[in-house]
């Protein structure tokens, strides 16, 4: 059971410059603002104003300005998280919050705490001014079963949503806000914070859950109700679709942009699965390794022709999804590509004779991660590169080369904790 206020609760907000305005000026809810207008509470009315597309090269943001901070040092970072569409990434710590921009990397804002509580969840609506917060740590910013919808332009929270368990991570979307409790889902029409679906799921302490971004049809992804079960949620056609993806329990997956393709990880983590979204069917699998593994993370390419992998091994692992990048352009039947992508191992000729250690296709390149820390991946926006985030601070871009079957190289690395410690 889910409870919704409209009005700005009851805790101390993040310190703020009135000169200062948010440089993220994408318009909030841009594709939706004439169609919901109507809805819209006064308060939120507000927070719909048209703004600039493009941010301007200005000391507003080369500059990132003090925000009368109380105490800048950092001693925990919770969480790192990339928007929608990789082009930035921003930090939950035991202070407050900070957003980077990937491309080129720089400190786009900070905001903390004077009392400094800690944020552990930072939801990105895109490079909008609109964030969603959730408490975490010793001395958290706000109850850890509470979900913040911040509006960074004006300064102002815009809501609430208040649970009675706490909130394990949050996904936006231009037109929904999706909260994730460890064992329900609740979707909420980001227009009027009216609840419009919820989910019940098996045990999900790592709050997993994907939903589709591309215009048009929602796509959402999340455990079933059994171990290794993912279910899909095709909301336009009120379709429900139960994949029986892992024997055991699933520990990660990724969800294209389309919300056409997704791959799986169980936490054995050696295997991992591209499955597609419409009928359930195993289109390929790929191997990370033969010894178990956490895995960290699962990401598609933009065009869902390549798919990353981070574990605990210390390594990021690129594969070649196979006759999908151009699913959606094509007319190809399904049953040719099940035949293309099951030949492409060097040992398919005997498929059936070896183990299936060997049928399983490997990565085409790899990178060495330093240290041994936790590291999340996406695709940065120059072609075939990497950004790699690790909770030591780390900000690595790396480039592979396709033909070339070797380790990426890398282009930069910077730590963004020690910046933030600096500035």
């Amino acid at each position: 059971m889910a409870t919704v206020s409209p009005l700005p609760p009851p805790f101390q907000h993040p310190t703020t410059n009135s000169k200062f305005n948010s440089p993220m000026l994408q318009p909030y809810l841009e594709q939706l603002q004439e169609q919901h207008k109507q809805q819209l509470q006064p308060q939120q009315q507000d927070a719909v104003e048209q703004v600039d597309n493009e941010p301007e090269q200005s000391p507003l943001i080369q500059n990132c300005p003090n925000h009368g901070l109380i105490n800048q040092s950092i001693s925990t970072l919770y969480r790192v998280s990339f928007n929608q569409n990789s082009s930035c990434f921003a930090i939950g710590t035991d202070r407050g919050i900070t957003v980077y921009s990937c491309d080129p990397f720089r400190k786009m804002f900070q905001r903390y705490f004077d009392n400094g509580g800690g944020i552990e969840i930072i939801e990105m609506l895109f490079c909008s001014n609109i964030l969603v917060f959730v408490g975490s740590g010793d001395n958290p910013q706000y109850p850890r079963n509470k979900a913040i919808i911040w509006d960074d332009h004006r300064s102002r929270c815009l809501g609430e949503l208040c649970f009675r368990s706490a909130v394990r991570s949050v996904r936006l979307r231009r037109d929904c806000i999706v909260v994730i409790l460890e064992q329900k889902i609740f979707i909420y029409n980001f227009a009027d914070m009216k609840l419009v679906h919820q989910i019940e799921t098996i045990v999900n302490t790592k709050g997993l859950c994907e939903i589709s971004q591309a215009a048009g049809s929602p796509v959402l992804v999340c455990p079933g109700l059994r171990n290794g079960e993912v279910r899909v949620e095709h909301f336009t056609s009120k379709r429900t679709k139960f994949i029986f993806a892992h024997d055991s329990k699933t520990a990660s997956f990724a969800l294209s942009h389309e919300g056409h393709v997704l791959a799986t990880a169980s936490i054995k983590g050696t295997l991992i699965r591209i499955f597609s979204t419409q009928d359930g069917t195993l289109l390929q699998e790929v191997r990370r390794g033969a010894d178990r593994a956490e895995i960290h993370s699962v990401s598609f390419s933009p065009t869902a022709e390549w798919l990353a992998v981070s574990s605990d091994k210390g390594t990021v692992h690129l594969f070649r999804i196979k006759h999908l990048g151009n699913q959606d352009k094509t007319n190809t039947p399904r049953n040719s590509r099940l035949t293309l992508a099951a030949s492409s191992s060097p040992f398919s000729f005997i498929k059936g004779v070896l183990p299936k250690y060997f049928s399983s296709e490997w990565s085409v390149a790899q990178f060495r991660l330093p240290g041994d820390s936790e590291y999340i991946v996406t695709f940065g926006h120059e072609k075939n590169t990497l950004i790699i985030l690790g909770l030591d601070g780390s900000f690595i871009r790396c480039k592979f080369d396709p033909a070339s079957g070797k380790e990426m190289t890398q282009l930069e690395i910077h730590n963004f904790l020690r910046s933030d410690k600096a500035s």
